[in-house]
């Protein structure tokens, strides 16, 4: 999405001819590697105790905690891929996005920019919304590792914001404003 954004502000007559193939393969085997590796590292624990996950799904931390593991490696080898996932991704958004503010510098008109602005707002927040809740739980230090705390977030990735995108990415259409617009309205004159 960041590097449709660029191509349609950056380079709007490339438009038509941009190649998603090498994006695709690469976003497919990142993400296939990343779950290997996972996978990889819960196939060589032994599960001990108790079988109930404190979690609403089969999530790689409390599996963990399932697990009587010894080494750090099936710590640290799936925190370190998710870890360069995030940060490749990130970094791939961030240089897109500075492309597109230098670009969007150029443009001496007004509505050139807001129309360009309102392109990657949408993005914008849907990235923001996910990469900050992933991050957070990708990150979260051993010390303070919390099961209400990744139960919490986990919900938030993966139902709220899948949830939230269709609105926000329908923001930018005028009859959707001007609908939420007399939504409000109504709402501050009845109370």
């Amino acid at each position: 999405m960041a590097y449709d954004r660029y191509v349609t502000i950056c380079s709007p007559l490339l438009y038509s001819t941009r190649v998603y193939t090498p994006l695709f393969i690469t976003s497919y085997l990142g993400g296939c590697v990343n779950s290997w590796i996972s996978t990889g590292c819960l196939l060589n624990l032994s599960l001990c105790g108790s079988n109930e996950i404190n979690h609403f799904f089969c999530d790689y931390s409390p599996l963990l905690k399932l697990s009587n593991y010894q080494d750090d490696l099936a710590e640290v080898l799936p925190a370190a891929s998710a870890g360069s996932v995030l940060t490749i991704t990130v970094l791939i958004i961030l240089i897109s996005y500075v492309y597109i503010l230098f670009s969007l510098l150029k443009v001496r008109s007004t509505e050139g920019r807001s129309k360009a602005l309102s392109t990657c707002t949408s993005h914008l927040t849907a990235v923001i919304l996910f990469y900050g809740t992933s991050t957070f739980i990708d990150v979260m230090p051993k010390s303070s590792y919390s099961t209400d705390d990744n139960k919490f977030m986990s919900v938030f990735y993966t139902v709220m914001i899948p949830m939230l995108n269709p609105l926000i990415y329908s923001l930018r259409n005028n009859e959707v404003k001007g609908a939420l617009k007399k939504l409000m309205s109504r709402k501050y004159l009845f109370s």
